[in-house]
């Protein structure tokens, strides 16, 4: 016969995590939808325009979303009482993946903004190819954080 344990948190916690959840998959649908829609526009600038904005108006809310949840999550459960040496690899890696996100986000919407603003003397894809190649390593990249966050290894 298995035994199946059952861990349960304070119930203030909840909000926050949703929060966090919440911000999460907001960031990895807006991205999602962004590479693919760069990836499928095949040089149509309307496609390639809404992918772009796609990143700039649901990605990088969701960003900030999730990283306001996870900060306020983190104060309330008290890591940040802890030394450094005691925090889990889980919850580094987790930082590391969205401040990394964070900088390739933020490069991927700076060279889509030139590439948008060139579409219009028909220049500019080679630009918003990069933001969906950086676009996609973002969403694997989230892939290994939603699998660190919730399995928690280590």
């Amino acid at each position: 016969m298995s035994t199946l344990l059952a861990l349960s948190r304070p119930t203030d916690w909840n909000f926050p995590l949703f929060v966090h959840v919440l911000g999460a998959m907001v960031l990895v649908g807006g991205v999602l939808t962004g590479a693919s829609t760069l990836a499928f526009a095949r040089g149509n600038v309307r496609f390639l325009r809404l992918g772009y904005w796609t990143l700039l108006a649901v990605a990088l809310p969701g960003y900030i979303v999730m990283r306001i949840g996870a900060e306020w999550l983190y104060v309330k459960e008290g890591w940040d009482d802890l030394p450094d040496d005691a925090i889990p690899n889980w919850l580094d890696l987790g930082y590391i993946i969205a401040d990394g996100g964070a900088l390739l986000v933020l490069i991927a919407l700076i060279l889509g903004g030139i590439g948008v603003r060139r579409l219009r003397s028909g220049k500019g894809s080679g630009l918003l190819k990069a933001v969906m190649v950086i676009a996609w390593i973002v969403l694997a990249a989230a892939v290994v954080a939603v699998w660190a966050m919730s399995g928690k290894p280590g």
